[in-house]
């Protein structure tokens, strides 16, 4: 996030700015806590900031939202990367650029049924608001879609202990794939868990697997499910790609949460060019976007707010681990 921020102002002051007003990116970091998610809100709003780019999980998100949507003078917080289905209803100056979980999981439960044709499965999933709400949507279309779930099992923990659920697969046999509901490191102590029993089968997961090309031989083949991949084949896309090769040489491939910062800046500098710099203002002309005012068009794809100020059409790519990259997966 903060390297996609500033490229983004490091190419837009170069440009002149916003009519010839440059942009300052004023940097807080919230640590990925509640409590300080807290603080720095506090800190940006008393500053008088234009607008937030943030924060980058939902947990914080969620935190913050009461402080930037209350006071006399509300602040458009316009998360890059928040999921969570709760985020939807957080106030009127809290917007995001990605889909909710809830995508993810009915996309998933479609690839799984309509591309592989597996009929049969087990879900783990993490035990909080986030693996839950996967489970839940996945559980969901799969049944409309008249798959089995043979378990539905819930676990703890960065490595959870799975022992006893793989064990009852194994003996079983009638899993024809894995999902977890939750984050990288749990899908890799899966993955490791059910080897040791020879249980292959495919394993698939939502955006909490991100980073998961990382785990070698382990994660080849794993299915994931992305609001964004470095390799898609759009124009901006691509010009924020090689921009950021530019600048970062050393840095690797820019994620979804880098990109879709990248155009959470650009699509802040079209508002404030049309609406000017007041808080209230810079609100309602994001909200427009996509209904009286055009779509944005940027690297994650096409921009358009719902009342909620979330992307109900954001697109959910279906990735493939192959050779340590995550490639788009065929009709994925």
């Amino acid at each position: 996030m903060k390297r996609a921020a500033e490229l983004a102002v490091e190419q837009i002051n170069a440009q002149g700015g916003i009519k010839g007003r440059l942009i300052h990116l004023v940097e807080r970091n919230d640590f990925a806590n509640p409590d300080s998610a807290v603080f720095v809100a506090t800190d940006l709003y008393n500053a008088g900031v234009v607008a937030v780019v943030g924060h980058l999980y939902s947990a914080q998100t969620v935190a913050a939202a009461p402080v930037y949507n209350s006071g006399d003078e509300p602040v458009v917080a316009l998360s890059p990367s928040s999921s969570a289905p709760d985020v939807s209803r957080l106030g009127p100056y809290t917007f995001r650029l990605c889909p909710s979980d809830l995508a993810h999981g009915a996309a998933l439960a479609r690839w799984i049924r309509n591309r592989l044709g597996l009929e049969r499965g087990a879900v783990f999933y993490l035990n909080d608001e986030y693996g839950r709400g996967v489970r839940e949507t996945f559980a969901g279309e799969f049944g409309r879609l008249r798959g089995e779930l043979v378990s539905i099992d819930p676990y703890l923990g960065d490595t959870p202990d799975v022992a006893v659920y793989l064990d009852r697969l194994a003996k079983n046999g009638r899993s024809q794939f894995i999902l977890v509901a939750g984050n990288r490191n749990e899908a890799e102590q899966v993955l490791r868990e059910a080897r040791k029993r020879n249980v292959i089968v495919p394993l698939l997961g939502a955006d909490g697997l991100e980073g998961i090309e990382q785990g070698g031989p382990l994660a080849e083949g794993v299915y994931v499910s992305q609001a964004y991949l470095p390799t898609l084949d759009r124009p901006a896309n691509q010009r924020f790609i090689e921009a950021y090769r530019r600048k970062y040489p050393d840095a690797g491939l820019p994620n979804q949460p880098a990109a879709a910062t990248y155009d959470a800046i650009y699509l802040l500098r079209e508002v404030i060019a049309r609406a000017g710099t007041r808080r209230a203002a810079v609100r309602s002309a994001l909200a427009a976007i996509g209904t009286t005012s055009p779509a944005f068009e940027g690297a994650t794809g096409r921009v358009a707010f719902d009342s909620l100020g979330d992307v109900p059409a954001g697109e959910v790519h279906i990735g493939v681990v192959r050779a340590g990259t995550i490639r788009l997966a065929e009709g994925g």
